[in-house]
């Protein structure tokens, strides 16, 4: 059977549309993620030391900050409250400039700085799997997406 010009034409306008669709979650993701995550990747220069946790809020964790190599002490220092984990905690830090902000440094950092994009290729495997129908793509984006999802939450 011999499709119309009008059914392909549909059928790579749908393949196109969840392509962008693909291509916005996954850039929305690395977006999201490079937030935080270019403080890490791009540390160079900036202050690091040692964070210990004093008090926690709703959305923040404050405390005082022991500078390292280059750095000047702190007496207030936050952190988002989903990086630290209760009050006494210490963990190395890396200084947001201009800023008494800090972002957790480590294997920990760098995984939790990259959740969303974990998130995104999850939420991409699905509309890869079910629009697409590339199955092995899509298990491939969500296993992968999954396995830092997982790595981050062991190593914080």
């Amino acid at each position: 059977m011999k499709r119309n010009p009008s059914h392909r034409a549909l059928l790579y306008g749908r393949s196109a549309v969840l392509g962008l669709v693909v291509l916005v979650l996954l850039v929305a993701g690395v977006l999201a993620s490079w937030d935080a995550a270019h403080h890490i990747v791009l540390a160079k220069g900036r202050e690091h030391g040692t964070m210990t946790v004093t008090g926690c809020g709703d959305e923040v964790c404050t405390g005082t900050f022991a500078p390292g190599e280059g750095a000047s002490a702190r007496s207030r220092v936050s952190v988002d409250s989903s990086v630290a984990a209760r009050r006494g905690d210490r963990f190395p830090v890396v200084v947001k400039p201009g800023t008494d902000e800090v972002v957790r440094t480590g294997a920990a950092g760098f995984l939790h700085a990259w959740v969303p994009l974990g998130g995104a290729l999850v939420l991409a495997a699905l509309v890869i799997g079910g629009g697409l129908r590339l199955a092995r793509t899509a298990w491939g984006a969500g296993v992968a997406g999954g396995a830092l999802l997982l790595a981050a939450f062991v190593a914080l």
